[in-house]
């Protein structure tokens, strides 16, 4: 029987088939036997480097047979190394394919719930609730629209005359205004006193300088 068959046992008639979860916590702690096997060896090949060491020079047998010994422990130190891979490999892989199980199992059930949903639906009767819906909402909104109109109750005027007449009413509120103004504000006095007038003595002095300017051009 192989390695793999011991571990997980026998897959005939009579045996029974490991789950994913089952099979990788077994994968776990197989790593976790080997990983001590690697420690148990590496400190072997201490100690058996050590010995060799040791009596180098004082028994060359001794120190012979330490190094075979050291040979043997690194060869099956490099074939637990070797195992780990493919055991790890193998651990990510069923774990990968163990996550992959899951989802499409769930993403199975999501179809399925999904399908029971629509399974009491019919996409005739879903167009015509929405027709249905839609012509509801149109009526509403001429309802609406029929209520917020404003109601005259058969008295209809020219908007052109009132607006006319608005005018005349601000233009008459206007003037009056102006009106009022002009009374309140009182008007300047009348000055009382007449404006200065030019003395008549210096006008008839400038008269004389005139005529002497006059005379002395003229005798030139």
């Amino acid at each position: 029987m192989s390695v793999f068959g011991k571990l997980f046992g026998s897959g005939g008639k009579g045996g029974k088939s490991a789950s994913p979860q089952e099979a990788i916590q077994r994968l776990r702690e197989t790593e976790e036997m080997l990983t001590k096997k690697q420690e148990f060896l590496e400190k072997k090949i201490e100690q058996e480097l050590v010995t060799a060491k040791k009596n180098g020079t004082k028994n060359k047998r001794a120190a012979l047979q330490a190094l075979k010994r050291k040979k043997r422990y690194e060869k099956q130190l490099a074939q637990i190394d070797g195992t780990l891979s493919t055991i790890e490999f193998q651990r990510e892989a069923l774990e990968n394919a163990n996550t992959n199980t899951e989802v499409i199992k769930n993403m199975g059930y999501a179809a399925k719930a999904m399908k029971a949903a629509h399974d009491n639906m019919d996409i005739d009767k879903v167009d015509e609730l929405m027709q249905d819906i839609t012509e509801q909402q149109e009526l509403a909104q001429e309802i609406s629209d029929a209520i917020s109109k404003p109601v005259g109750f058969g008295e209809e005027f020219d908007e052109d005359e009132l607006l006319a007449e608005l005018e005349e009413l601000e233009q008459e509120e206007l003037d009056k205004n102006l009106l009022e103004i002009g009374d309140n504000v009182p008007l300047p006095n009348v000055p009382s006193t007449s404006l200065p007038s030019r003395p008549a003595k210096k006008r008839e002095e400038e008269d004389e300088d005139d005529m002497k300017d006059l005379e002395a051009w003229a005798a030139n």
